[in-house]
Parts: structure tokens; sequence; C-alpha cells
């Protein structure tokens, strides 16, 4: 049997596959035309957040048996066009969860204490002490919204550093609430009362720009915004006036509308934000965990 894989895997998930018998082919994110030409008799194919595996792909491929996604979402697979023709589509949505959250509380302790900012101005030769007054978090409320795998992480960490912890969830878990100190409250509620708020809610019709003016407005003057779920779940140009005006105090971001950021873009221009290229997922420890239960999903079942 052949997997195409066509994103870089860690060392070992190929190992996992190899012990598997199966041949290989690898081609870090070919294009969709090259990847019509490569999957013509693949039995498997693997992607990260690219590729994308579009209906084009998937009709070219008659042997496909299984899509593996290494990481989270499935935004860049047509999982219409690969339920017609019966082929399934497996990813590792706990593989990334801790890295997310460590990166959410780096982006909240960057913003709080102004580190990116001081960065800069020392790079600079300035001495811009006075500028970086900042804020602890400890004793501060943090309001997560989704409280899934990442935002229980993130809870509990943020328990522990002292942070209070309000929480907003279409279908609450009240008992995994309770081991984290948590308190569910609707979302006005949630965005009025916390000193920083954090994004953990997938990208579907009713979380499109699920963060515009109107809600930024409810924010406390003094608040933090962090965004390390996916870009369009917040209007960037309701942020940015927000950043300009003052509505809130400042915002970690790791996922944009559009991605990468272009040079220019109004968010680069500001002193408020601190910007990471979507790299929540981006640590040895995750692209190991998330390469390896694809890869033993695949092997699964090709194996049947």
């Amino acid at each position: 049997m052949k997997v195409l894989v066509a994103a870089p895997l860690h060392e070992k998930a190929i190992e996992v596959l190899k012990n598997a018998g199966f041949e290989m082919v690898y081609e870090e994110y070919p294009d969709e035309d090259r990847l019509v030409e490569l999957v013509g008799d693949v039995d498997a194919i693997i992607v990260r957040s690219k590729p994308k595996i579009t209906r084009r792909v998937i009709e070219a491929a008659p042997k496909l048996k299984v899509i593996g996604r290494a990481g989270v979402g499935l935004d860049n697979i047509d999982l219409e066009a690969a339920k017609e023709r019966g082929i399934k589509v497996v990813n590792s949505p706990g593989a990334s969860s801790r890295s997310v959250a460590e990166l959410v509380l780096a982006l909240m302790f960057n913003v709080a204490r102004k580190v990116a900012f001081a960065d800069r101005k020392m790079r600079e030769g300035v001495w811009a002490k006075k500028q970086c007054m900042g804020i602890e978090l400890e004793g501060k409320t943090l309001g997560i919204i989704g409280f899934g795998r990442i935002g229980y992480q993130i809870a509990k960490i943020a328990s522990a550093l002292g942070m209070n912890v309000l929480l907003y969830d279409p279908y609450p878990n009240e008992e995994r609430a309770r081991e984290v100190g948590g308190r569910f409250a609707d979302l006005e509620t949630l965005l009025r009362e916390s000193d920083v708020v954090t994004l953990h809610v997938p990208l579907v019709d009713s979380t499109y720009h699920l963060i515009n003016e109107e809600r930024l407005k409810l924010m406390k003057k003094s608040a933090i915004l962090i965004n390390a779920a996916r870009g369009p779940v917040v209007d960037t140009k309701a942020l940015v006036k927000a950043l300009k005006e003052g509505w809130i105090a400042g915002a970690g971001l790791d996922v944009y509308e559009e991605e990468p950021l272009p040079k220019d873009h109004p968010l680069t221009k500001l002193d408020n934000v601190v910007l990471t290229p979507h790299i929540g997922a981006s640590t040895v420890e995750a692209q190991m965990r998330a390469g390896v239960q694809v890869a033993e999903q695949i092997v699964d079942i090709l194996k049947g």
C-alpha cells in the first residue's frame, strides 16, 4: 500500500508507516496540480494545515481510502467529497492542546508585561522603562471562550497562577469546570468581567466574527484579547479600531483572517499587539504526537 506524505512529518510517525510495510512518497506542500499527478495510485494522504485536499484531488485518487490531518482543524480537506467516496478522514485533535495552551499563556504574559515592545525598544537603543508599565496576572479574571481540550489546559495553568476563571461554552461541562475552579457565564458577562479573554472555538458559521465591534466595546478598557484559535473568529477591522482607540488595552494574536499576514498590515504598526505566525502547535512534542497518532490511525484503517 502507498502513502503520500504531503507535509513535514515527525520521524517517529515515518517509522510507524515504514514498520507497517507501506511504500511512502514524500513531497512537501505540493500545489493542487501536482497533487493530482501524485495521487493516482495512493491509498492514503497525510497533510498538516496545508496543502488543500480539494474535490479535484480526491476525484483523481481512485484507490484513496483515508486522508490524515496531523493536527486539529480540517479546514483544508473537502469533507463532503471525501464522504461521497467513502474515504475516511482522521486527525489528532488532542496532540497540540498543551502546546497551544502554553503559547496562549506566553502571549498573555507578553502583552501584560509589554515584553515584545520592550525588546524592540532595547534593540533600537531606547531605554523605554516608563513606557513598559505592565500588570500582574495573579488575581485577574481570565475569560475562556470555548472550554474544550485547549480551554481546559489553559484553565488548569491559569488557576495555578492564581487567576479567576470564567468560562463560556454552548455545552457546559460543570464537572470539568469544578476541576479547574472555573464557573460558566453567558458570553456578554464573560466579556464585561474578564481582564483577559482567550478564544478557543472552531471556525463555523456561528463563530465567524464572534468577536466584533459590539462585543469588543463590552470589554474593559484594561482588557487583553488573545486569539490562537482561527483568525476569522475576530473581526480584524474592528480589532484594529479597538486597539487604536483604546477600547481594550492590548491583544496577542497567533492567527489571522489573512495568512500569512501582509507585511504592511495595520496590526503590524501597533505597539499594543503581539503577533506570532500561527505557531500554536509548533513544538517538537506536539508535532511528534500529531504525526504518530495520525500514522497509527492510517495503519489501523489500511490494515483493517
